[in-house]
């Protein structure tokens, strides 16, 4: 009677095979580097409002310079119109009109801006885009009003030339509170981290 042995390749004889299990050594490894990644990926995360304040904070100092830059532009006057009540405000032009015996009617006509509500350019901080910005507070001259003149000057007075002594903008969010000064004069703009919460 003869044995009959099947055998595999290199004369070896075949064996059933067996599931290849991880070592202790390769599960430790995937451990530490999904830990490793966790790290990374938490405080990015947690830093999404912070962006979303700082995001606040650079849109109000690009839209304070568009409005300095559009009324030299248009040598027209113009104005950021601050609601903080509303957590808003509006880029306008200035309209003055004579109503007699010396005096004059202001209104703020909002400027366009696509994608704006009903294409006005209104800012506002209770969009998603700015969730957790707050406008604190507002103030040029004692008003929540920032108007330039058409050298790109702030003014005191929409219908004056009484230059205006600057002021600031305070946007809190994410634990940290930023105040956007404009400088008299000249309506340069800078920015101050002046709190943490």
């Amino acid at each position: 009677m003869t044995a009959c042995c099947c055998t595999g390749r290199g004369g070896r004889p075949d064996r059933a095979a067996s599931p290849r299990a991880y070592t202790l050594v390769e599960v430790l490894v995937v451990v530490v580097v999904l830990g490793i990644a966790a790290a990374l990926v938490v405080p990015s995360i947690g830093s999404a409002g912070v962006l979303r304040v700082q995001a606040a904070v650079r849109t109000v100092v690009s839209d304070i310079a568009f409005a300095q830059a559009d009324a030299l532009a248009y040598q027209q006057r113009r104005a950021i119109v601050f609601y903080p009540e509303s957590n808003a405000y509006m880029l306008a032009e200035v309209q003055v009109t004579m109503i007699g015996d010396g005096q004059t009617e202001v209104t703020y006509e909002p400027l366009l801006l696509r994608g704006g509500p009903d294409d006005r350019y209104i800012i506002n901080f209770n969009d998603a885009r700015f969730s957790g910005a707050e406008i604190l507070s507002a103030s040029f001259d004692g008003e929540s009003i920032l108007i330039f003149d058409e050298l790109g000057g702030p003014v005191v007075d929409p219908a004056g030339d009484e230059a205006g002594s600057g002021g600031s903008v305070v946007i809190r969010g994410s634990g940290s509170v930023f105040r956007v000064n404009v400088s008299p004069f000249t309506g340069q703009v800078s920015v101050e981290k002046i709190a943490d919460e």
